[in-house]
C-alpha cells in the first residue's frame, strides 16, 4: 500500500530494513561459527586454535542480530516508518551501482585500471568536470596507488591483462 510520506512515496518500512538486515546477519554469523568450528574454536594445550575467537565473535553476532530480528518481528507497536525516501533512495544507488561495477572491473582488468575507469565515470557522470580536468586526476590517482604499493610498500594489488602484458 503506497502512501505519501513527507512528499515522497513510500518505499519500504524501517521494521522491514531491520527484519532483513538481522536475518542475514543471523545467517552470516551461523556460516562464520560453523567454519570456525571446522578449522578448530577449541582451546588446545598450546592456547587457542585458529577459530577461537572469530567463533566468539561469530556467536555475539548470533544473539545480537537474533535479538534483533525477534524484537522486530514480535513488537506489538513495530516501526513501520518510512525507511528511506525515494530521493534518498536514489542517490545511494547512484554510488551503490557504479562501486558494484567498479568491483567486477577489479576482477576483469585489474584495480589500476579499473580505478581510473571509475574515477572518470564520477567526475564526469556526478560531478560534471569536463574531460581536461578529469584525464589528470583519472590517470595520476592510479598511477600513484601502482607507485605506493606495489613499488614502495611491495604489497601487490589485483591486476589485470594489461598490467600483465607490461610485465607486473
Amino acid at each position: 500500500m503506497a502512501h505519501e510520506v513527507s512528499g515522497n512515496e513510500h518505499t519500504v518500512s524501517t521494521r522491514t530494513v531491520e527484519i532483513v538486515v538481522s536475518g542475514l546477519f543471523v545467517i552470516l554469523a551461523l556460516v562464520i561459527m560453523y567454519d570456525n568450528w571446522r578449522i578448530g574454536a577449541r582451546w588446545a594445550s598450546d592456547g587457542p586454535e585458529a577459530g577461537y575467537f572469530p567463533f566468539y565473535i561469530g556467536l555475539i553476532m548470533l544473539v545480537t542480530s537474533t535479538g534483533t530480528l525477534l524484537i522486530n518481528l514480535f513488537a506489538k507497536s513495530a516501526d513501520r516508518s518510512n525507511f528511506v525516501e525515494r530521493s534518498q533512495l536514489k542517490q545511494v544507488l547512484q554510488v551503490l551501482i557504479p562501486t558494484a561495477g567498479f568491483v567486477f572491473l577489479i576482477w576483469l582488468i585489474g584495480i589500476y585500471f579499473a580505478a581510473a575507469i571509475f574515477i572518470t565515470f564520477f567526475m564526469w557522470w556526478l560531478g560534471k568536470y569536463p574531460i581536461h580536468r578529469i584525464l589528470p586526476i583519472a590517470i595520476l590517482v592510479p598511477l600513484a596507488l601502482f607507485l605506493m604499493f606495489e613499488v614502495y610498500f611491495l604489497v601487490p594489488l589485483p591486476k589485470g591483462p594489461i598490467e600483465t602484458a607490461l610485465g607486473f
